[in-house]
């Protein structure tokens, strides 16, 4: 053939290869065989190309080797191909008659396979993307060895069907392979092809060339759609791995842990296996291929780990893998190769980032000489071993590959701890070393060796190892670097040196020397593949059986090292090989088992253990003999039972009740802390939630498809009452209205989801919740749905519905998570904000006990603290004997899944225990200790209580398959042993109800008082006291819940391989409880009184327990686990006794007490009165004892006063008599044996649901399991905890901390959203990718709390609570409070009397009388005005409030807001958001600031106001220029009659009320235009600008900063006459007459909320009879009402009432009146040009206006029949004014009396102004000025100009002195007192003589200054009438700066 390099001989192999080639020739027909020495050649190429495989990565580009003994220089010689012939097709793909030839393209059509060939695909270097199909004769591709391959050629064109081509030359050109080397088979055959399920041509494995199967690293990735892998594996391809991942590209993965989901299925061998059909012949040769095609396609392996070893890139002869030179070449090489690959070679693949477990679609990169697995190596070992691949190259593994497991992850895990952690990245990586290989590899071996025997080695403990040791090796460096920036030298590397490869080997076999070769070290000297077919010896010659760990090493290479570890131990590698399968092949497994009848080797096993023949002819014969007695003693005891009934009434148990639905306090908590969380949300400023838009809640609580779940939700919703509270329901609803509100995500869930999702667009003014209870359950992503919609159409449901795009945009749907497993939902892609996360509260929260005192919740913290209590067996167990059991079975039939074992040997020990209670005493041998103490105690437990209550056992077999066998075979020995009414079994399947017998049926509704007929329990809960073992199945339970009968939780059969801390505290958290007890438990009180501590029933002793395995050997349990002291593994069998149990009904008698408290202890608990009986209740038991012989007189103390049925037994001190005999040395009464077969006489033992109910189960579980739960860290956290969280996330990178003890709940949750990433098959996988920067959806929470706490019921409370905020926000407090002092006016006839008159008639009006008295309810304690028409007696003013009434909360209603109201900021609707300026689309108002100046002659100088003036509102204003200087406010025409507009421009002085004054005024308006202007505080614009962006502003001059709002009412008076001038000016110009400018302006108060108008429905004008009725209205009606009334610029001043819910008859008879109008007035500025409000005032002002106005002759009119609401805010306003004393550190508080001080005195000055000062002290203390007015009504103080409140005890008398006002008569009035307040000059002497007063009537002068106060003095001649004294001179309490106000007082002489 030319080639001069034939490679070298060996003789040896002469033979052999002569002898193949004429079995060839003497086979083969048409072909004529190649030369012996070219074979000889091929052989040598092939050994030579093996060596080279590790650095030639799949290149088909490259030149081939081989062409002849070129130097490494030399050009390769392009191969000369044939021309193709004339006008063929040359196009690639195509073969020469242009048909198609390419796999994508053929994939699906038929092709004819002739007998004796394959389909293959060929590459091409042209088409490097695509596989080329042929059919080749089997006879020339190799077998599984490689070998046995016929030289030469024999192949078929599938494509033009042209047969017969002979030379692959030939073929080649026909198919147009355009090659540039020579074609040959070995280089362009590459895969074998297979049909998937569905029948498509798909790639299969790789054909093994010798030596050229490893020259390829192409991933096979569409071998994924084959069935040789699970349907989910290709959700997420992951493209190939890098050299060195970063952190959070591979996970590591607990070698226990089943992968979870789909996307990281690790199949073993036996997986990979599948039903592959080759071309679609199952050819039986191809068999062995199919077995181990894993090897070549989905062993895992990471792609880049060869690039640092293999030859150099030409050979040379003599070259081997020891040389030197081995390394050199391989760098370039292997680096560049991976590049290119990377970048070309998976073209087919999605390219979905790097991700972890799916690397399962790469070949494990195999190297040197393939090792064989020996055929019978699992019949031998008895196990299959687990072999984890770990440092270097992984040989090449074929022959018997079902028997062993092949597995990355230990590489992944070696990977992960390579990469630098990135806490440290930052510091450059170069400085700090990662941990070697060989120091992993140590290290490895050290985990090894410390490993008990019977513990599983965990790939976290490993990662912590790792961690640790870098930590420790790295101290300095990392020490360095959190202290100092890092140094650009790295520091000299530490004093210990590292291990080298040469010492690995010795140090790891010194370390494995002190183990008992537990752990076994292999070392190699050329390769792996060496020391695993050493290991393969071993194992066969039986010398590994004490070994469970073989480490092999290879040194050999000098770069680098390899290795793997295989688990040879059966315990270890049974777990380990099992865990490696996902849920769904777990099950696939077992129903296979059972379909093909493998069990049956099991059951006659079973059957042969049994020494009087087969268990069920000994059930037969049981049955046959005891037939007749059992049905007999039956029937004697049910008459028995029923006539002790019928004689005593009603049975009497006083245990039995349901409990009523109720919510706890720690519900409420919960519900409250959801409604703030939702608060908090509509608070934030994203706008997410609008909780003000919404008037109503509804919901939808979506729950896992199982139907006990199911109902148990309906039961929940239903007895809430919450669908009633929320308004959805009427009354009397049916079942068929609450399903409406739960969904259960099975087939069905998508058309009511849909309809949901309608309903919540069509209501947008509802609020939504959606609750996703248990919503840990499929967090399967809907792609991996998409991927595969023929799989379950529910796996991605919840993804599917709950992530949708409609729920994610509503903005009025709010996401509720419930779950007690929050951990998958806590990750770095989570769409839930750590915010928006509820906790379970802790027992205690802020102080306050949440928990009642006889409840006492038993979670998994407490089930494994009750291990370590010492004193009393623990709640969790494991069953040692049970255990032993399956490991000896597990060796016997190592074919058999450990679940199928471990379920049938269960079976066994139940049906041995039922048969030994029933009297078969000799089956107590076959079964355990534990198993018999459950049976006993639920077949005896009924016989315990009058009304034949009992225990429930739950038994957990999670495999439904197993389920069903579980349940026949109980039942059938149950019917047997007739005791089918003793005890129930129910099979308890997700998706169906619970099925129970008619017996038990009648029982249940008999305990229920349940009359109906149809009546049948569909929840758990409604098993309450039924004897019975409930067979619990399904992968995962679904958030059952249990009733508070269970007694034992028997979680035997979980999977071993649970180990994921969400399925372990899943299935643990099924035990979850609240204990009820009397008195508070306390340590060891509720344990120590357990129902097996004082006995154990009937077992047998160690020396019984003999199992037979193996034929003659007979393995005794270990005494290690025999020995109790610690292992918990249930009671000493010392304690049992051998009576039969079947004779006793109560329990057996103490044989010994077991290691108890102390006498002390127990004093501090009741003590238990029998052995299994629980002293928390004594007055239930002295009922039930009824007269058993002497009495024995138990006292003791209970730990404190206890709620007693019995009222006689109230006190601390109980003595109980007991009737019983005293024959226990501790003072527990022991019964005495019953006659088996006699009537049932009743014990006055306990009920056992009592007992039940005041302790949690006992739990059995797995010894691994217990192990893993019980065991704790160095921080004293549960192991447990510290493992991966759930299935379908993964660890983001083994340099994690741990997990502390310390860490509360919101802790662990930022800890998993920090190191956990969530796997390409979970929902939240691509939630990072949507462009959102948080990436949190922000109408989503999170409630977690521990398992049946109360989760449901906590968030049903929250509902009502949110129904009733979101009423509550739609609700306001109103004042209302009648009219004040109504019985002081005199009925005359000065009323207006024309009762339908809509506006007043102006003549008539004119007419009536001015009503000085207040009315207004808020003046309640302000001082009474005096008018001539009264005739105040002294007792005539109402019933005064007492002083410590004054500030008692005022009168309010709960008023729902109409349409028409005024909102706060809190309120956004779509019809108001442009108003408010937040639209959306909107840009955020710009406003500009105006200064708008005028002079006022009071104040002496020029008032310079500020307007902010928003763009939308310019309109109002008139500018000099666009943007220029602001002239005035634009004023309507009084002749304007549009009803588009308010005319009246209001304003609404407010302070400390930016968030709750009622600004909004948009709805009350009714949408009508209308200019407001907020009047604020220079100080406060800012903050009002920030929340009213888009209302016009005026801003007051700093000097009125501290002022009150008389000043407030004063400038806007003073500014609106100013602008009516200005536009009168502005439009006279234009021909308009001054007086029709609208004069009028609206103030009022920011609490005007709503307005409401009177309807009177008079019968006549004078009847007294008339009819009224009141409405809202807007008030835009309003204003427009009374701006259209008739010579309305006549009036001066307008107002409306204040809404009262009881109006009296007169006000509302009367439209109008004339007196004070208050809180929203209409002013005309034009008439009261002249008459100001006093700017200083702070209260009264309006009063004080009122007064003045009318006494400058001025009309005051009040529309009686409008009136308004005024909202109670509890912030701003006047109350904001605070009186501090202005030295800061005087603790004292100031009272009204320190106000004022003696001039010159040393008094504390008080930091407020003088004004607020004066008019507090007046109110209050008044009576010191004015002693003779106190209580004297006829004796008013004459007031000048003002109106001062002197308290409610005084009266006064108003006058003006004014010339031409108004004044009262005051003739005949002597005054008690004067009051001159700041007077003018308009007050002289002669005005003052006119008034008469009192013999000793006091005076008060009031100035701004002493020397003012001295001229007012000597100019009103006071000294004439009064007297004055020195010290008669006050001052109010304010420093000089503060320019206090003097006062002087005197008498009358």
């Amino acid at each position: 053939m030319g080639n001069s390099y034939a490679g070298q001989l060996k003789t040896t192999r002469f033979e052999e290869v002569l002898h193949h080639s004429i079995e060839a020739s003497l086979r083969s027909n048409s072909l004529v065989p190649r030369p012996v020495f070219s074979q000889l050649y091929l052989e040598a190429e092939q050994q030579l190309s093996a060596l080279e495989g590790g650095s030639r990565v799949g290149n088909e580009e490259e030149e081939e080797e081989g062409e002849g003994g070129l130097e490494q220089s030399c050009p390769p010689n392009p191969y000369q191909m044939h021309p193709p012939p004339e006008g063929c097709c040359t196009t690639d793909g195509f073969c020469q008659a242009g048909k198609d030839l390419r796999l994508v393209s053929i994939s699906s059509e038929p092709i004819d396979v002739p007998a004796g060939f394959l389909l293959v695909g060929a590459k091409s270097p042209s088409l490097p993307d695509h596989l080329l199909v042929c059919a080749v004769d089997k006879r020339f591709l190799p077998d599984d060895d490689g070998h046995n391959a016929l030289l030469g050629f024999s192949g078929n064109c599938v494509g033009c069907g042209k047969k017969g081509f002979c030379y692959f030359t030939e073929f080649s050109s026909h198919m147009n392979l355009k090659v540039t080397t020579q074609p040959k088979k070995q280089k362009h055959l590459k895969y074998y092809l297979i049909r998937n399920a569905q029948g498509a041509l798909t790639k299969g494995p790789l054909i093994c060339w010798k030596g050229s199967e490893f020259r390829s690293r192409q991933a096979s990735a569409s071998a994924c759609s084959s069935s040789l892998f699970p349907p989910l594996e290709s959700s997420g391809l992951p493209a190939p791995f890098p050299r060195e991942p970063g952190p959070g590209t591979t996970p590591s993965i607990p070698l226990g842990a089943p992968q979870a989901g789909p996307a990281s299925d690790h199949a073993s061998l036996t997986a990979a296996v599948g039903p592959a059909v080759f071309n679609g012949k199952d050819s039986p040769k191809r068999q062995p291929l199919a077995k181990h095609s894993l090897s070549a396609v989905p062993r895992p392996s990471a792609l880049g780990i060869l690039s640092n070893s293999g030859p150099p890139k030409k050979r040379h002869k003599g070259w081997s893998p020891e040389s030197p030179s081995a390394a050199d070449g391989g760098y370039p090489q292997g680096g560049g190769n991976r590049a290119k690959y990377e970048s070309t070679g998976v073209t087919c693949m999605p390219r979905v980032g790097l991700v972890g477990p799916a690397s399962v679609t790469f070949p494990v990169v195999a190297s040197g000489e393939p090792v064989s697995v020996p055929d019978n190596l699992l019949k031998i070992c008895k196990a299959k071993p687990v072999i984890f691949k770990g440092h270097g190259h992984f040989p090449y593994l074929c022959g018997n590959l079902n028997d062993v497991v092949v597995s990355p992850l230990l590489y992944t895990c070696y990977q992960n701890s390579q990469s630098i952690s990135r806490a440290y990245g930052q510091y450059g990586a170069s400085t700090i070393q990662p941990i070697s290989e060989e120091m992993q590899l140590l290290l490895t071996v050290y985990y090894l060796v410390q490993l008990a025997a019977d513990q599983v080695p965990l790939m976290e403990d490993l990662e912590q190892i790792f961690l640790r040791s870098w930590r420790e090796s790295h101290l300095t460096e990392i020490r360095q670097y959190q202290q100092v920036p890092p140094q650009p030298v790295p520091p000299a590397p530490g004093a210990v040196a590292p291990v080298t490869s040469a010492q690995l080997p010795w140090l790891a076999g010194l370390a494995a020397s002190s183990c008992n070769d537990s752990v076994h070290i292999i070392e190699c000297t050329s390769s792996l593949a060496e020391g695993l077919s050493e290991m393969f010896r071993l194992l066969i010659e039986g010398r590994l059986a004490k070994t469970n760990y073989v480490v092999i090493i290879c040194a050999c290479r000098s770069a680098a090292i390899d290795s793997c570890i295989a688990v040879t131990g059966k315990y270890q590698a049974r777990i380990l090989s099992e865990s490696l399968l996902t849920p769904a092949e777990y099950q696939k497994e077992v129903n296979y088992e059972l379909v093909t009848g493998k069990v049956d080797s099991l059951g006659a096993f079973f059957s042969t253990l049994c020494p009087e023949g087969d268990i069920d002819i000994l059930l037969d014969k049981f049955h046959q003999e005891n037939q007749g007695q059992i049905s007999s003693s039956l029937t004697a005891s049910s008459v028995t039972k029923s006539a002790s009934l019928d004689v005593g009434g009603t049975p009497v148990c006083t245990s039995y009740h349901l409990e009523p639905h109720r919510i706890w306090p720690f519900q409420l908590a919960v519900a409250q802390k959801l409604l703030s969380h939702v608060c908090s949300i509509a608070d934030s400023s994203t706008q997410n939630l609008d909780l003000g838009s919404f008037e109503k809640v509804d919901f939808l609580i979506c729950i896992p498809p199982s139907e006990v779940t199911y109902q148990q939700t309906l039961f929940h919703v239903w007895h809430s009452g919450v669908l009633l509270e929320l308004g959805l329901e009427k009354e009397h609803m049916t079942k068929q209205r609450v399903e409406q509100y739960v969904l259960k995500l099975d087939a069905e869930a998508q058309t009511k989801f849909k309809s949901f999702l309608q309903n919540s667009f069509q209501n947008p003014h509802t609020l939504f919740v959606l609750i996703h209870d248990h919503a840990h359950w499929d967090l399967v992503s809907s792609a991996v749905h998409d991927l595969y919609s023929q799989s379950d159409p529910s796996v991605g449901l919840v993804d599917r519905l709950l992530n949708c795009k409609e729920v994610k945009e509503a903005p009025n749907i709010v996401t509720l998570h419930v779950t007690s497993f929050p951990y998958a939902l806590q990750t770095q892609h989570t769409l839930i904000s750590p915010y928006n996360e509820i906790h379970w509260p802790a027992s205690y929260s802020n102080g306050v006990d949440l928990y009642p005192e006889n409840k006492k919740y038993f979670g998994l913290s407490e089930f494994i603290e009750s291990t370590l209590s010492g004193h009393s067996l623990p709640l969790l167990r494991y069953d040692s004997s049970f255990e032993a059991m399956v490991t000896a079975l597990g060796k016997r039939f190592p074919r058999l899944h450990s679940a199928v074992i471990r379920t049938f040997v269960l079976v066994q020990h139940y049906t041995a225990a039922m048969m030994a209670v029933s009297g078969l005493s000799q089956m107590k041998n076959y079964t355990s200790v534990e198993t018999l103490e459950i049976t006993q105690n639920l077949i005896n437990s009924p016989k315990q209580c009058p009304c034949g209550h009992g225990l429930m056992v739950l038994l957990r077999v999670p495999c439904s398959p197993l389920a069903a066998v579980a349940y026949e075979r109980l039942a059938h020995v149950r019917a047997r042993l007739a005791l089918e009414e003793h005890f129930e079994i129910i099979l308890g399947n997700p998706s169906s109800g619970i099925t129970i017998g008619k017996h038990f049926l009648k029982q249940l509704k008999m305990w229920q008082k349940i009359e109906d007929a149809e009546w049948r329990p569909q929840t758990y809960l409604e098993l309450e006291g039924l004897p019975c073992i409930l067979i619990f199945s399904g992968m995962d339970p679904h958030g059952e819940s249990l009733p508070r009968s269970l007694r034992y939780c028997d979680l035997r059969l979980i999977n071993s391989s649970c180990l994921v801390r969400t399925a372990l505290e899943q299935e643990l958290g099924l035990a979850a409880y609240f204990v009820s007890s009397e008195a508070p438990l306390e340590k060891g009180a509720w344990s120590e009184a357990l129902e097996s501590d004082a006995e154990k029933l009937s077992s047998t002793d160690n020396e019984d327990e003999e199992l037979v395995t193996e034929g003659s050997t007979s393995e005794k349990r270990s005494p290690v686990k025999r020995e109790r002291s610690r292992s918990h593994d249930s009671a000493s069998s010392s304690l049992s006794s051998k009576a039969s149990s079947s004779a006793r009904c109560g329990e057996s008698p103490a044989q010994a007490q077991p290691a108890g408290p102390s006498r002390g202890d127990r004093a501090r608990s009741p003590q238990p009165c029998g052995p299994a009986e629980e002293g928390r209740a004594p007055g239930e038991r002295q009922w039930l004892r009824a007269g058993r012989g002497p009495p024995v007189v138990i006292s003791r103390r209970s730990p404190g006063p206890a709620p007693q049925p019995d009222p006689g037994l109230k006190t601390g001190q109980w003595s109980i008599q007991v009737s019983v005999p005293s024959s226990s040395s501790s003072g527990s009464p022991s019964s005495s044996a019953m006659p088996a077969a006699g009537p049932l006489v009743l014990q006055a033992a306990q009920c056992s649901v009592t007992k039940a109910c005041r302790r949690p189960p006992v739990v059995f579980l797995p010894k691994l399991v217990y192990d893993m739960v019980t065991s704790t860290d160095g921080s004293g956290l549960p192991k447990a905890a510290s493992l991966l969280p759930s299935h379908s996330v993964m660890w983001a990178s083994s340099f994690r901390p741990l997990l502390s003890k310390t860490m509360t709940s919101t802790e662990q949750s930022l800890y998993y959203r920090q190191w956990t990433v969530p796997r390409p098959s979970h929902m939240d996988y691509g939630s990072r990718a949507e462009g959102r920067v948080d990436g949190f959806h922000p109408r989503r929470l999170l409630l977690s709390g521990p398992p049946q706490i109360g989760k449901t019921g906590a968030y049903l409370q929250f509902l009502s609570i949110l129904s009733r905020m979101l009423i509550r926000l739609t609700e306001v407090d109103v004042y209302d409070e009648e009219e004040i002092n109504i019985n002081l006016r005199e009925e005359s006839d000065w009323h207006y009397l024309q009762l339908s008159d809509p506006w007043p008639d102006l003549e008539l009006f004119k007419k009536l009388p001015f009503d000085y008295i207040i009315h207004d309810p808020k003046y309640e304690d302000a001082s009474l005005i005096c008018s001539h028409h009264q005739s105040i007696k002294n007792e005539d003013r109402g019933t005064h409030r007492k002083p410590e009434d004054l500030y008692v909360r005022r009168q309010t209603a709960r008023m729902r807001l109409s349409k028409y109201a005024a909102y706060n900021t809190y309120h956004h609707c779509e019809q108001c958001h442009q108003y408010m300026g937040f639209h959306p689309r909107y840009q955020l108002y710009e406003s500009t600031l105006h200064a708008f100046a005028f002079s006022y002659s009071m104040l002496g100088e020029e008032i310079q106001l500020h307007f902010i003036i928003p763009k939308s509102k310019e309109h109002h204003f008139v500018f000099s220029q666009p943007g220029g200087q602001l002239e005035s406010m634009r004023l309507p025409l009084v002749t304007d009659k549009s009803h588009e507009y308010i005319k009246s421009p209001t304003f609404t002085p407010t302070t400390g009320r930016h968030e709750h004054g009622l600004f909004n005024l948009y709805h009350a308006m009714d949408g009508a235009s209308h200019l407001h202007v907020l009047v604020v505080k220079e100080y406060e614009m800012a903050i009002y600008k920030k929340y009213w962006p888009n209302h016009i502003m005026l801003v007051l001059p700093s000097i009125f900063n501290s002022a009150g709002v008389g000043a407030a009412h004063f400038l806007i008076k003073e500014l609106s006459y100013h602008n009516l001038e200005l536009e009168r000016n502005r439009q006279e110009e234009l021909g308009i007459k001054p007086q029709d400018i609208w004069p009028f302006i609206v103030i009022s108060d920011d609490s005007c909320v709503m307005w409401n108008v009177v309807d009177v429905d008079g019968a006549g004008e004078r009847s007294r009879e008339f009819s009224w009725s009141e409405r809202n209205v807007s008030l835009k009606h309003i204003m427009q009402h009374i701006e259209a009334s008739p010579n309305i610029t006549h009036y001066a001043l307008i107002g409306m009432r204040k809404w009262s819910s009881k109006p009296g008859s007169r006000e509302v008879r009367e439209p109008f009146s004339r007196c004070h109008v208050h809180d929203f007035i209409i002013l005309n500025v034009d008439l009261t040009q002249n008459v100001q409000y006093n700017q200083n005032r702070f209260m009264c002002d309006d009063v004080d206006f009122n007064l003045r106005v009318h006494s400058a002759g001025l009309l005051l009119c009040r529309f009686n029949r409008f009136s308004v609401m005024k909202k109670q805010i509890a912030v701003g306003g006047h109350r904001s004014f605070h009186i501090t004393s202005k030295v800061s550190d005087s603790p004292m508080a100031i009272v009204p009396a320190q106000y004022i001080c003696a001039p010159d005195s040393k008094h504390t000055f008080l930091a407020a102004p003088a004004q607020l000062l004066l008019e507090k002290f007046l109110q209050h203390h008044s009576h010191r000025f004015f002693p003779l007015s106190l209580k004297n009504h006829s004796h008013p103080v004459l007031s000048v100009d003002c109106y001062l409140n002197l308290g409610s005890q005084i009266s006064v008398c108003y006058v003006s002195s004014r010339p031409h006002s108004l004044n009262i008569s005051c003739s005949d009035f002597l005054f008690s007192g004067l009051l001159l307040y700041l007077c003018d000059s308009f007050v002289g002497a002669g005005f003052l003589k006119k008034f008469h007063f009192l013999k000793g009537a006091t005076l008060c002068v009031i100035c701004q200054d002493r020397s003012s106060l001295r001229q007012t003095v000597v100019r009103l001649e006071l000294e004439d009438e009064w007297q004055f004294r020195l010290r008669d001179e006050f001052q109010t309490a304010n420093a000089k700066e503060d320019r206090p106000l003097f006062f002087l007082t005197g008498r009358h002489i």
